[in-house]
């Protein structure tokens, strides 16, 4: 194990902050779509960061300096509905007009309250949205009368949506998140989750000194191995400085686990309360250990011409690889609210260090554009599990967030 020197991670950081330095002007006005008439004071945010403004009496607003990227410009106002556009910041200002909806209801119009959640169902919700972290456990939804909770019994799907927003106080990180949008689902069956929106952060203010110091501890701990972290190094070219380890995972289909399936279920089905046979259960025993598909773990690691593309002109860099891939982070321990063991592929045979997160990562296609700022263009390319997964919510950073140039170096693999 070796650490970096402490004027190589501060070029490393004065790396990222010279991407977000480069910086444009984001400025426009929002609209009652119907009438065409100026929004005064309506709520204007850069879904993702920090950066949110309020319109003018004449419904403009502004953002001077917006780091170069692409964002979802939201507009909000209260009767109306949600408003976004994606746009490109760069050094040639930008001009946006978001026209708002009104929800006003019709002349006669009933309308209908929903029913109160389930205890049960909005508790399993609040589990899985904001994840299982010790962060998470400081995370609680401040408006929960505006989030409806639903299981469909028929699909076994658990769904939430907001009426307007969820917002979500992290006492751990100091953020006060306004979730627009949100839809999030989950089904028991397949164990699929799913969630997005258009959030915005904003800082909340500590009481003290102390505190201050205790949030940006756990931001810098918070960003340490995360996804964004991964992401950025991947655009850095800088996997390996940085901590990570990226390895292929051989996934291959098991020819006989449609027949041996078939036939565990055939038997079953025949006697479901038996009795079998010794030759039975033994045949039993074998289907139903037969699995769909094996996976193994191949030692090396991948050099990042394998896993990110940049386009000839030097504008866009893209994740891109095939399969799946194993992640390694060295740098910080896991959660140890974290059950699954770490690295179950070829944990024997490679010489991990005990300290390490480790996650899966797979693309939906055959390639997803990276931002500089660690953000995906199109974050439903990507599907990433194990130690991702498990953070979520309670990890949650926006993207305009720069870890302190004093962070401790991560060891090497």
């Amino acid at each position: 194990m070796s650490k970096l020197k402490l004027f190589l991670l501060s070029c490393c950081w004065l790396g990222v902050l010279g991407a977000a330095q480069a910086q444009g002007k984001l400025k426009g006005v929002v609209l009652d779509s119907v009438t065409r008439e100026p929004l005064a004071f309506a709520s204007v945010f850069l879904a993702n960061t920090t950066l949110g403004a309020t319109t003018t009496e004449q419904g403009q607003f502004e953002f001077p300096r917006v780091p170069a990227g692409t964002y979802d410009v939201v507009g909000s106002y209260v009767g109306y509905r949600l408003a976004k556009q994606s746009i490109t910041v760069g050094p040639t200002p930008q001009q946006v007009t978001l026209q708002l909806a009104p929800t006003g209801n019709q002349l006669g119009e009933v309308v209908v309250k929903p029913a109160p959640n389930k205890p049960e169902e909005y508790q399993k919700f609040t589990k899985l949205f904001l994840g299982g972290t010790a962060f998470s456990e400081q995370c609680h939804i401040s408006n929960p009368e505006q989030v409806r909770v639903l299981y469909d019994d028929s699909t076994k799907e658990l769904t939430a949506r907001a009426k307007e927003f969820a917002q979500i106080d992290n006492d751990a990180l100091g953020y006060r998140l306004k979730y627009y949008g949100l839809d999030f689902s989950h089904n028991d069956e397949d164990q699929s989750l799913a969630y997005y929106g258009q959030p915005v952060f904003e800082e909340m203010t500590p009481r003290d000194e102390r505190q201050r110091k205790q949030w940006a501890a756990n931001r810098a701990a918070a960003y340490k191995g995360s996804f964004m972290h991964f992401l950025r190094s991947v655009y850095n070219n800088r996997l390996q400085a940085e901590g990570f380890l990226a390895q292929q995972v051989r996934v291959v289909r098991n020819p006989h686990f449609e027949r041996a399936d078939s036939l565990r279920r055939t038997m079953l089905e025949a006697r479901p309360n038996g009795p079998f046979t010794r030759a039975e259960r033994d045949s039993l025993t074998y289907w139903t250990r037969q699995v769909p598909v094996t996976a193994t773990l191949l030692p090396t690691a991948r050099p990042i011409d394998s896993l990110r593309r940049v386009s000839p002109d030097g504008q866009h860099t893209f994740l891109r690889f095939t399969g799946e891939l194993q992640v390694a982070y060295f740098g910080e321990a896991p959660d140890p609210r974290y059950k699954r063991a770490m690295s179950p592929l070829g944990a024997s045979a490679t010489p991990y260090p005990s300290k390490r997160q480790v996650s899966r990562l797979k693309l939906q296609g055959r390639e997803a554009e990276i931002q500089a700022n660690g953000s995906l263009l199109n974050p439903l390319e990507v599907y990433n599990g194990e130690y991702w997964g498990f953070e979520r919510i309670g990890e949650f950073l926006p993207v305009d967030y720069v870890p302190p140039p004093t962070a401790a170096a991560p060891a090497k693999p």
